[in-house]
């Protein structure tokens, strides 16, 4: 387990072209950017409640490819929490989740229920003929695995926030949350939630 520290790392995985940036942007910035810039690896940084003092939560936008493994080993070992993405146009960038699942659980022990995941069908505001994945298949899928699920929109920011509150509020093993702040930069989230 990695050490608790005044980092919150969270670790977002998915094949490429998925929309793992665009998501992480559009929380972090505000941003969305239409054209496809492939990631090798990117970190960004939030300020957040942890245990009622300051941490960072420190967010880690992985590649796409596979072709870095000692990376990406290296990212779940440090990683408190995981976001698994795939696109909902295409049952190919589900599958390919499986491997990485299959290494949390090894890296975190069988039993990684204490782990907070989520599992994430990106692009719901495409058009349905060109859905692959249902809502219903994409829930199913997590209830297999034992995480969390919900589908979101970078492009429309639905859901956005809402990933990160609902990943954070499965952490069981210290208390961590987007907390209020008094600044004009402040993103205003749901339940009386918003970032620093």
């Amino acid at each position: 387990m990695p050490e608790q520290s005044n980092d919150y790392r969270v670790v977002v995985f998915g094949a490429g072209g998925v929309g793992k940036s665009s998501l992480v942007l559009r929380f972090v910035k505000g941003t969305f950017r239409e054209s496809y810039i492939p990631t090798i690896e990117d970190t960004y940084r939030q300020v957040i409640s942890c245990n009622k003092n300051i941490c960072t939560l420190q967010i880690t936008d992985t590649t796409g490819s596979h072709q870095f493994p000692a990376m990406q080993r290296l990212s779940i070992s440090k990683g408190h929490a995981f976001i698994l993405v795939y696109s909902v146009c295409s049952r190919q960038s589900l599958e390919e989740l499986r491997p990485i699942w299959a290494i949390i659980r090894e890296l975190k022990g069988q039993d990684i229920s204490q782990i907070p995941i989520m599992l994430v069908g990106n692009k719901c505001d495409e058009s349905p003929s060109v859905r692959e994945v249902s809502m219903s298949e994409g829930a199913a899928e997590a209830a297999n695995w034992g995480c969390g699920f919900l589908e979101t929109s970078a492009k429309t920011n639905h859901n956005v926030n809402a990933l990160f509150r609902d990943l954070l509020m499965l952490e069981k093993n210290r208390s961590v949350s987007l907390q209020p702040v008094q600044s004009n930069n402040a993103i205003s989230l749901k339940e009386k939630c918003s970032m620093m």
